[in-house]
């Protein structure tokens, strides 16, 4: 019988194992012993370290290999790849990063890394990628996140500071204060399966519970039952998708005209709550917001509303804000106005009441806040000052030169040469995915390190293959979770795979930079010396943390967190001279004077309803809302090809949630494969017909490897971003809009040519 807390642990974004390995294989993973809710996430890897996507030597693409980079970029993804050897691929990789940097310039190159490649606090792709080519001189970067763009630049000019997404009200006070949680976008448990930087215990699901036996009720407004776990027994609301503004304005104005408004409140702690009452009354554009206005707009009853809002005014109310609602057109305003209700009601900065961004986003919001400060590798100083926000990369490839607005200032695309990507992946995040890879085929080299081939290896010229979190050490230390674990290696790396580490290592030694990219130090130098500067920071903070040796020979430390709840904004309502928001008032900005400024026409300065560029309420006959929301068995597209991914499967295809009135309208039934379509592309999924899913909507997660063949816009494995419109929120966020989406189905015949998804 095995020991399983002797066994090795390792830890992920979706949770911590214990890892058995057998002849140099790994065998199982085993929960944490200290996580009572684990997700099974984690063993879609089983199988797959030798697998055969698994990358296990250097390739780059034949014709890039022997031909001119500038010439063959529309191959990419056609056509084979060469294996070369390390110091091959090493020396070619240093010349061509040379030669773009010494005709182009480093503004010509844009490392697009994302943060999810890996938990370990040393081997994150994202920090190598930068402090390697910024100790060349500096790149194109990308600003904010697919997740919630919109929100990150919003919440600074209303409260101050975009922090207050991950600094919500800890569960403990919801729990022992909250009487009423309303979740705008609900709380899928799902979501807070992961967090950025490693789960050592999922918390949310039973945080929620708790909350219900408490005496908490639950809200859930969403076009999907299933956006709050059943057990809370949750009031489901379901109005059009993309309506959610004018809802909240609709509430605003009943509390305003049944003066159920916290006008002391108001008056100490806000500005501008008078130009957003003109605007709800109509004396700004002649059209009263009532119930009855935003009834129209949602479809739900006016009396529906008006009950909703005297209940939020009734007790202590806790407004949750999911981050998908600002993955929408004009999705800024949600926010905005999340936090504009709550000051309404006078909550903000009292025990279970205000506003929260994300609860059940992560597994970290709602959580006590462990780490003041954790210290991650150096990343040097970025010569560069030229960046694109984060979901404008078609943009960017489209249009050099091109200007674009962000935040107030008007920005130009550079011209892009090469791209380097080190974590994430753009066919996965990004939208209308065939106008990607159209313009992907414009840079003269596209260089990927992954360990998988995924969609976006398959569209480079060079591909360096990295190892997985098990086939090296690391550690986690997140500033939001309490647990610290040491990231045992249990196997050998497959074939010729390399830690991103080691990559750079050797391409800076062709480079003559070796030394500055490593300082002297050994990987699991760097992993000490991480964790020491930690350590001394938090010592600073009177947290204390067992040395190294000790850490690593239990293998895992659980933090003291703060026995006194953290409240959200909480200094603040104690004394708003003394905790001034960094807003230019020092309050919350209802309207703010800054961003009216700003002169746009598609972010005011208060919030406002604007009707969405896709959405129901300009929808032809058949037309249904797309949802395209997180999967519950992968990390955004990691581990698709993993069993729990494909297992999750009908008939090898990925599954589409209907209403059965709308399938029984198009002549579909339970299990059809179906054709999803629009004009920028489509793709095959297999039908589930449900009465949880609003009708007018169909949803399917994000997460599958694109799969488009033979000069089609056709992906046969059902990634529903071939179908999403590629526009900012607005000029202020530029965030990406996925959930603005207008889609139409049809059943697939078995004679089409498409119909074999293999």
């Amino acid at each position: 019988m095995i020991d399983r807390q002797k066994l090795p642990l390792t830890s992920f974004h979706w949770g911590t194992y214990r890892v058995e390995a057998r002849e140099g294989q790994v065998s199982a993973l085993h929960p944490f012993e200290e996580d009572p809710d684990p997700s099974p996430i984690g063993q879609g890897y089983l199988g797959l370290l030798n697998g055969p996507d698994r990358i296990t030597a250097p390739m780059v693409r034949k014709s890039w290999l022997n031909g001119s980079p500038s010439k063959t970029g529309e191959k990419r993804s056609k056509e084979d790849f060469v294996e070369l050897s390390w110091d091959e691929v090493n020396i070619l990789v240093a010349k061509e990063l040379r030669r773009v940097i010494d005709t182009h310039g480093n503004e010509s190159i844009f490392a697009g890394s994302y943060g999810w490649a890996s938990a370990g606090r040393f081997h994150h792709a994202q920090g190598h990628l930068k402090r390697f080519l910024n100790i060349m001189g500096g790149f194109t970067k990308s600003v904010n996140t697919y997740s919630l763009a919109a929100g990150e630049v919003i919440l600074p000019h209303v409260l101050g500071s975009a922090e207050f997404i991950y600094g919500a009200t800890s569960w403990q006070s919801i729990i022992s204060d909250c009487n009423l949680m309303v979740a705008f976008g609900g709380l899928p448990i799902k979501n807070a399966a992961i967090a950025q930087g490693g789960v050592g215990v999922h918390r949310t699901g039973s945080a929620l519970l708790e909350a219900k036996t408490a005496g908490v009720e639950f809200i859930n407004i969403s076009p999907l039952k299933s956006d709050i776990p059943e057990a809370l027994q949750a009031n489901w609301l379901a109005p059009r998708p993309s309506t959610d503004t004018a809802l909240m304005i609709g509430l605003a104005y009943v509390l305003l005209n049944e003066d159920l408004v916290d006008f002391t409140f108001l008056d100490r702690y806000t500005v501008g709550f008078d130009k957003f009452a003109a605007y709800l009354t109509g004396e700004t554009d002649g059209i009263p917001k009532t119930a009855d206005w935003a009834a129209s707009i949602c479809e739900l009853s006016a009396e529906t509303i008006c009950n909703l809002a005297r209940r939020m005014a009734k007790g202590r109310t806790m407004i949750s804000v999911a981050w998908s609602l600002t993955r929408q057109d004009h999705g800024e305003q949600p926010f905005w106005l999340g936090a504009v209700l709550a000051a309404m009601l006078g909550q903000i900065g009292l025990p279970g009441g205000g506003i929260g961004f994300g609860y059940g986003a992560t597994n970290t919001v709602g959580l006590e806040r462990a780490f003041p400060r954790v210290q991650a590798l150096p990343q040097g100083h970025n010569k560069v000052k030229t960046f694109i926000p984060v979901a404008r990369i078609t943009d960017l490839l489209e249009n050099p030169g091109g200007s674009f607005d962000y935040n107030g200032k008007a920005h130009a695309y550079p011209d892009t040469r090469l791209i380097w990507w080190a974590g994430g992946n753009p066919f996965h995040h990004h939208q209308d995915l065939n106008r990607l890879r159209r313009a992907w085929a414009r840079p003269e080299t596209v260089i990927v390190n992954d360990w998988c081939w995924n969609s976006l290896a398959q569209h480079a010229d060079i591909v360096l293959p990295c190892t997985t979190p098990l086939e090296r050490n690391d550690i986690t230390l997140s500033p939001r979770d309490p647990y610290l674990v040491i990231m045992d290696k249990v196997v050998e790396p497959a074939g010729q795979a390399r830690d991103d580490y080691s990559i750079f290592r050797g391409i800076a030694h062709h480079l003559g930079i070796e030394d500055k990219y490593t300082e002297g130090r050994s990987a699991e130098e760097w992993v000490i010396w991480l964790y020491d500067a930690s350590r001394q920071s938090a010592a600073r903070a009177n947290v204390e943390l067992p040395p190294f040796n000790e850490l690593c020979a239990k293998g895992w430390h659980k933090l003291d967190v703060p026995k006194t709840p953290h409240i959200m904004l909480e200094d603040f309502r104690a004394d708003p001279k003394a905790h001034r928001l960094r807003t230019p008032s020092g309050k919350i900005e209802i309207f703010s004077e800054r961003i009216a400024g700003f002169g746009y026409s598609d972010c005011k300065g208060h919030p406002i309803w604007m009707e969405p560029i896709e959405w129901l309420g300009k929808a032809r006959k058949r037309q249904l809302h797309l949802i395209s929301n997180q999967p519950k068995n992968k990390l955004h597209s990691q581990l698709d090809n993993g069993s729990l991914s494909q297992n999750d499967r009908f008939a090898g295809y990925e599954i589409a949630l209907l209403n059965p009135l709308d399938a029984n309208a198009q002549g579909i039934d339970h299990h059809d494969i179906i054709r999803v379509f629009n004009s920028r592309g489509a793709c095959l999924c297999a039908a589930f017909l449900s009465e949880d899913i609003r009708n007018g909507v169909i949803q399917i997660s994000t997460g599958a490897w694109l799969d488009i063949k033979d000069d089609t816009d056709l992906c046969r494995q059902g990634n529903p971003n071939v179908l999403c419109i590629d526009k900012g929120t607005s000029k202020l966020g530029q965030g990406p809009i996925a959930h603005s989406c207008l889609v139409e189905i049809e059943p697939v015949r078995k004679e089409h040519t498409y119909f074999n998804a293999g």
